[in-house]
């Protein structure tokens, strides 16, 4: 359970970095392009992509991640901003079962009970779960209809976990070698968009956003690392580190943002993140029963 907990820790690292980039006037943006920057070095050094018959690839698949992943970033920025690292994580870990609806209707996998069960209390947690009165933090101005940036990370979770999914099912390439391409396309987008910037004076090169950028990549990688060796050191368990992957960010993600944050959670807030925790643990479980 080590691995498990260092992609929790990991994970939390990420939003952390994310909401503390406005108070030290990080560019949120150059420092998500760089992030990709370190994120394929590290991928090749520790995942040993092997680039062959890339010819058989997905390549539709590939530039469709490599651009939402970027813009999914920057709204995750955003969402942490206005609603805090709290609501945005229990946002992001429930759009699990947006891929298992779209499993049952797209391609008439079984639905069982115990994930109707789960995904109905999670369509409650995230109801409990939205800022109705936006107490973030007490130092806050009210943003109005910050719930939006809530939906958005929430579909666009589970749109990016299908998309990676149906990856997968490409067996000619190897998923670490789909994974490369896919932060590779992420990485050449942005770095686009970011020499258009610097032209359009919008954006100023500075090493304080690339230093930023590959910390936060160094820890978004290490999310993903830790996660698949805790797959492969419990293979005959992998409900087990799907449900304490997801509880554990939400847990720890709550301590975080209430201790170190002080992030202003409701009596309804509460009880939507006690929800996601019975919903994550329904539809872990709903394969085993």
């Amino acid at each position: 359970m080590l691995y498990v907990f260092l992609s929790i820790c990991c994970s939390v690292i990420v939003s952390v970095l994310l909401k503390l980039a406005k108070r030290y006037q990080i560019d949120v943006f150059q420092a998500i392009t760089w992030n990709y920057s370190i994120a394929i070095i590290l991928t090749w050094i520790f995942l040993k992509p092997q680039l062959h018959n890339l010819q058989a690839s997905p390549i539709y698949i590939y530039t469709a991640l490599g651009i939402l992943l970027p813009l999914l970033f920057m709204v995750i920025a955003l969402c942490i901003r206005f609603n805090g690292i709290v609501r945005t994580e229990v946002a992001q870990r429930l759009s699990l079962f947006i891929p298992i609806i779209a499993a049952f209707l797209l391609f008439n996998e079984h639905l069982s009970l115990l994930k109707v069960v789960g995904i109905s209390i999670g369509f409650v947690a995230i109801i409990c779960s939205i800022p109705w009165k936006n107490k973030t933090s007490p130092n806050k101005k009210s943003t109005p209809n910050a719930w939006i940036y809530l939906f958005v990370v929430f579909v666009g979770f589970g749109l990016i976990d299908i998309l990676f999914k149906q990856m997968a099912l490409y067996k000619a390439v190897p998923y670490t070698a789909s994974l490369f391409m896919v932060y590779l396309i992420a990485f050449m987008l942005s770095l686009m968009v970011l020499v258009y910037r610097f032209g359009a004076k919008k954006a100023k090169f500075s090493w304080p956003h690339i230093i930023f950028g590959w910390i936060l990549g160094v820890a978004n990688f290490g999310n993903i690392l830790f996660y698949i060796k805790a797959h492969q050191a419990l293979s005959k368990n992998p409900s087990t580190v799907f449900s304490a992957m997801n509880i554990g960010v939400i847990v720890l993600s709550a301590l975080v943002g209430f201790f170190i944050f002080k992030e202003k959670l409701s009596l309804l807030n509460k009880i939507g993140i006690a929800l996601a925790i019975v919903s994550i643990i329904a539809i872990s479980y709903a394969n085993i029963f």
